[in-house]
């Protein structure tokens, strides 16, 4: 399946000190969310959107398989 794009990206820091990872995608930004302790309103609010993107792209590759897709 295709990733869901956004441009320019977020830059976040890493473990390592001085290193950045640039976040350019949805699937990317759900996986660093989900690595960070922080836990705070805002966070609470960008995973549930990377989430609802995610079953939106689930659900729609469901319905390919039933052949129930229509654009």
């Amino acid at each position: 399946m295709a990733l869901h794009w956004f441009n320019p990206p977020v830059y976040v820091r890493t473990h390592r000190p001085g290193v950045r990872f640039g976040v350019s995608h949805v699937e990317g930004a759900a996986d660093q969310l989900l690595k960070w302790s922080n836990k705070e309103p805002r966070w609470d609010y960008a995973v549930r959107v990377c989430m609802a993107t995610l079953a939106r792209k689930a659900f729609a590759a469901a319905a390919k398989e039933e052949k129930s897709f229509c654009q």
